[in-house]
């Protein structure tokens, strides 16, 4: 089973991995079948923490830093996601995990995809949350693809709209109005890598978008695409043309929810996950 009741605390352990230039910090808590969440560009392993609470009484949960995000070891100028898949692999292999499911969030879809790609015979489920990671909207059948421009337009200046208004583009306008803690938490993580460039770590991600959708089908594990439909930063009929073009995957869609479904609405998020991955056992 993918959750059961929270009658007893978790297990946790916190852990460093060494890597080429770096030092990968990561968090395990649970014990079973190993879930891996990968985060986004505002991001760490804390963004995770609705869905460790949630899964890690029957799942082992693998939380981490991406490469250059705090607490994992700074790099000079910033980290390469090229070397994100190599990364989660070590991690992977370090902990032994075998038959892994992995959740991935925005910019860690990059990290997921290549991963899942490698077909190392571990990905059992792979989850792809407000992202495309490495695919190439500009390949996405019609007619999404004829949407992609009005699109960009119209998120264009909602995002510099957010800006101006001093919400976090990433948690949106609804999350600010209608939860402001959890928006003030969004913002606090995000701080913790504020020395970061994001802009120019987003120009290496988009520059890496260089596969065609039906590439996902070589993953070889059922995949679930979820979108949340007043997403600004990645655009949400992706995922329906994405499933649309793999076999065994498939979209859902979160009404009233922005680019992080998975903080901004918990309770939906981990249901959806839990029922996927019951059905992939």
């Amino acid at each position: 089973m993918a959750a059961a009741a929270t009658s007893s605390l978790a297990r946790r352990r916190i852990g460093a991995l060494e890597r080429p230039g770096c030092r990968l910090h990561y968090e395990v808590t649970g014990e079973g079948p190993g879930i891996v969440f990968a985060h986004g560009l505002g991001g760490n392993q804390l963004s995770w923490w609705q869905q460790v609470a949630h899964f890690a009484p029957a799942n082992a949960c693998v939380t981490f830093a991406h490469r250059g995000f705090a607490p994992s070891g700074a790099l000079p100028g910033g980290p390469d996601p090229a070397d994100y898949a190599d990364d989660l692999a070590a991690l992977i292999e370090h902990l032994r995990l075998d038959h892994v499911r992995i959740v991935a969030q925005s910019m860690g879809g990059w990290t997921a995809v290549e991963y899942a790609l490698r077909r190392t015979g571990k990905v059992r489920a792979l989850v792809l949350a407000a992202t495309t990671g490495t695919i190439d909207p500009e390949r996405l059948r019609e007619p999404e693809r004829s949407r992609l421009a009005q699109w960009a337009r119209t998120s264009e200046q909602a995002r510099a709209d957010l800006v101006r208004r001093g919400i976090h583009v990433a948690a949106g306008a609804r999350m600010a109005a209608e939860q402001p803690a959890l928006h003030l938490l969004y913002r606090h993580i995000d701080d913790m890598n504020a020395g970061l460039d994001k802009e120019a770590i987003r120009r290496r991600l988009f520059a890496a978008r260089t596969r065609a959708p039906e590439a996902l089908a070589t993953a070889g594990c059922p995949i679930l695409l979820i979108a949340g439909d007043e997403d600004v930063v990645i655009p949400p009929f992706a995922a329906d043309a994405i499933a649309a073009v793999v076999p065994d995957a498939r979209a859902v869609h979160v009404a009233d929810a922005g680019h992080s479904v998975y903080f901004e609405r918990a309770p939906v998020f981990n249901r959806l996950v839990a029922e996927f991955l019951d059905t992939v056992g």
